[in-house]
């Protein structure tokens, strides 16, 4: 399969577009009517307003079945004034036990949680939402959902911002009262009705129900599942909107691994004074600029047992990117991202190999809407130099334009620049500057039945070679019981996105997937599936490199525990030396080839139980030897109060000598704790031998006001074979959320 199929494939791909068929049924309506009395949030319809209001009533079972009405029933009120919206929700619930709840911590995630989730699409797009939810406890979350909600990395809780809600538990049901201030959202001035939609999840009556009626083939959270709001009179803009957003931290760290020539540790004491301020532009458009931002409150990443040949994807956790990140970060796909902004702030050290921070001096994001239909994102951040790295200052610079077509698709550009501006001034450099472009079109019909995309990007630097090309194209078509997709990827030898995610060069790609859903009539099986599934790669020299098939079946049990296993062939021709373990043994030399066969498979017990265990593990051939895992995660919580639960993963690897045979641990406890609402403990304690490394990551939070907190963090890694230290670090750290 050369360069000219593919395009071949991409060109048909594109006469898909006109497949925008809705065979939709009438979505629900809601008027909102205005509120003319002072508000007070205290869980409680008390206000009069509430009592002159029609709900949101009559929602739909979404599981376990999709064709009834739910037997927990809900009723929503929504009301406004000129500075906020506000949510009423009382949730029926005569069964006798107490609500499930992780925790008291904010955000809480899970389908084993009860709560009631409130999705406002402000444009009516169908694409973009904000997520606002309570539990019965008063506990909060709020996010951002992104594509449309069509898969779950679309779902991002990560997002922070100002608002208040509460909750009360009465004999019968519960409520929630909740007030959202209009400076929280983006939205058209003027705007007459927003789409809206809510699910509830009940672990009483092991129930999800939604508003809209939303086939069960589809994730809860689609945005092609809307229902309307209506208001009495159109939202204005609710005048001056600005948050600044300082912070001041004090910090002490020690490294060993960079010992002075005396055979003393390293060591740093410090301060960091900087802060984020946001604009809202237009109540559509915002932008936020920050000056020395420090991330050193974020949490640590979930290490991973990487056996594969390439780097591993982590997501990104940094506030001050996570707005509005849709638009910038979900360009392409995973084997192929033009800009992935965790390449900003972070570099490695040409001496030891180790990620280091990259201090960042200041950065903007304008982001938003320009009009109904076009969203706009321009970026730009400037770093420090990095000595240890010999690199210099650089600018990071990000622009973006999606215009929404038909129901909802979409077709964007991005351009990516990475630039030392002081590379002339600067003889020692060697770096000038790297550049991507981007085209793509992405499909949503407006029923979700056909979704894809198809795209094109390029790479350029000073002294440009050939092949630095990426481009696919995907299609899928999903029923209630069958869906099918295929798609045709194909990356340049020379593709150089150095701001992106490119884990992977020089193939052609293939990948068709079948998948037949059943609904049995059973107590026990709420559903299950077959499916077959291949991929197939050419390298860029025209032989297969890798082929990877699978049949699999999975099990979705009534009580929501869940059980699959899958059949597995891959063939790997290595290119290059590469040792299966990645412990520094005997590589497998490059140019040979393997096929081999092994078994997988995972199991989750009832998610709605306080112990909940999820275990997964695989047998069989590996390269030119075996490999046997066993891993998962066991979770206990002690509700309200938090949780307590260990990830492990154990390798068996044994190759023929003189490759290196090993026995891979990865264990990963994990504390959290909530004393209040307010205060939380969270502790990550990570053993991962693969990398020689035992690590300590302990995060306490005062949160003193809404949105403003105190972190005290403490992190430490230590050689995981003799227990002596790497580095640890301590900081202090105090953030204010002033609105103006």
């Amino acid at each position: 399969m050369g360069r000219g199929y593919g395009l071949h494939i991409l060109v048909a791909f594109l006469f898909f577009f006109n497949l925008q068929v809705s065979g939709q049924e009438k979505k629900p309506h809601l008027l909102a009517l205005k509120a003319r009395e002072t508000m007070v949030i205290d869980g409680l319809n008390k206000e009069s307003i509430w009592q002159k209001l029609t709900p949101a009533n009559n929602f739909f079972q979404y599981f376990p079945s999709d064709t009834s009405m739910a037997n927990g029933q809900t009723e929503v009120y929504i009301t406004y004034d000129d500075r906020n919206i506000y949510i009423l929700a009382k949730c029926y619930d005569e069964l006798d036990g107490d609500y499930q709840t992780a925790s008291l911590r904010r955000d809480y995630r899970g389908g084993g949680n009860d709560g009631l989730s409130f999705l406002i699409d402000t444009y009516q797009d169908n694409t973009n939402a904000f997520i606002f939810g309570v539990n019965p406890y008063g506990v909060l979350r709020e996010g951002l959902i992104s594509n449309g909600g069509q898969g779950r990395d679309s779902y991002s809780l990560a997002w922070d911002n100002k608002w208040r809600g509460e909750a009360t538990i009465h004999d019968g049901y519960w409520m929630a009262e909740l007030e959202i201030p209009l400076k929280t959202l983006r939205y058209k001035d003027n705007s007459k009705a927003w789409n809206m939609n809510f699910y509830r999840i009940d672990t009483k009556y092991n129930e999800r129900s939604t508003w809209n009626h939303i086939p069960r083939n589809n994730i809860i959270f689609n945005l092609a599942f809307m229902g309307e709001v209506e208001f009495e009179e159109p939202l204005t803009k609710p005048g001056g909107n600005w948050s600044v957003i300082p912070y001041v931290s004090v910090n002490g760290a020690q490294d060993k691994l960079a010992d002075t020539d005396a055979g003393e540790k390293a060591q740093d004491y410090g301060y960091g004074v900087g802060g984020d301020v946001k604009v809202a532009v237009s109540p559509a458009l915002n932008l936020d600029l920050t000056i020395n931002p420090d991330f050193s409150q974020v949490e640590v990443d979930r290490q991973v047992t990487n056996l594969s040949r390439f780097e591993i994807f982590f997501p990104e956790r940094r506030q001050f990117f996570l707005e509005n990140a849709d638009l910038f970060g979900s360009f392409g796909n995973r084997r192929s991202r033009p800009f992935f902004s965790r390449r900003i702030g972070i570099t490695r050290d040409t001496l030891t190999g180790q990620n280091i921070s990259e201090p960042i001096y200041f950065g903007a994001r304008l982001s938003g809407k320009a009009s109904k239909n076009l969203r706009v994102g321009l970026l730009s951040m400037q770093t420090a130099p990095v000595e240890e790295a010999n690199q210099p200052s650089l600018n990071y610079s990000v622009a973006v334009l999606q215009q929404k077509v038909f129901a909802r698709s979409n077709i964007a550009a991005i351009f990516v620049n990475k630039q030392d501006f002081m590379a002339e001034e600067s003889p020692s450099s060697d770096f000038e500057y790297n550049r991507t472009m981007g085209l793509e079109y992405n499909l949503a019909s407006a029923n979700n039945v056909w979704t894809g995309k198809a795209f094109y990007q390029y790479s350029a630097e000073p002294d440009n070679p050939d092949s630095t090309y990426s481009y696919a194209a995907f299609l899928s078509y999903n029923k209630r019981s069958f869906s099918i997709s295929a798609g045709y990827q194909e990356i340049g030898n020379n593709y150089n996105a150095e701001v992106g995610f490119v884990p992977r060069k020089g193939f052609q790609r293939f990948e068709p997937r079948i998948q037949f859903t059943f609904f049995p009539v059973s107590n026990i099986i709420n559903r299950y599936s077959i499916q077959l599934e291949s991929e197939v790669l050419w390298s860029s020299l025209g032989f297969k490199s890798d082929h990877q098939f699978q049949l699999g079946f999975n099990m979705n049990f009534q009580n929501t525990s869940n059980f699959n296993i899958n059949l597995v062939e891959e063939f790997t021709r290595l290119i290059n030396d590469f040792d299966p373990t990645r412990t520094g043994g005997e590589p497998l030399p490059g140019g040979s080839s393997y096929t081999y066969r092994y078994l997988r498979g995972s199991f989750r017990t009832d998610e709605r139980k306080r112990f909940v265990m999820r275990l997964n593990g695989s047998g069989g051939e590996f390269f030119n030897g075996t490999r046997y895992s066993l891993g998962g995660n066991v979770n206990y919580r002690f509700q309200p109060y938090g949780n307590i639960g260990v990830d492990v993963q154990y390798n068996n690897i044994d190759l023929p000598e003189p490759h290196n045979s090993a026995d891979l641990l990865l264990i990963g406890p994990r504390v959290d704790v909530t004393f209040t609402k307010k205060l939380f403990i969270t502790g990550l304690f990570q053993y991962n031998n693969q990398i020689d490394n035992f690590s300590t990551n302990v995060r306490l939070q005062w949160r003193y006001k809404p949105v403003s907190d105190l972190y005290i963090v403490y992190t430490d890694n230590y050689y995981a074979s003799d227990f002596t230290t790497k580095n640890r670090s301590l900081v202090f750290k105090l953030t204010y959320w002033l609105n103006l």
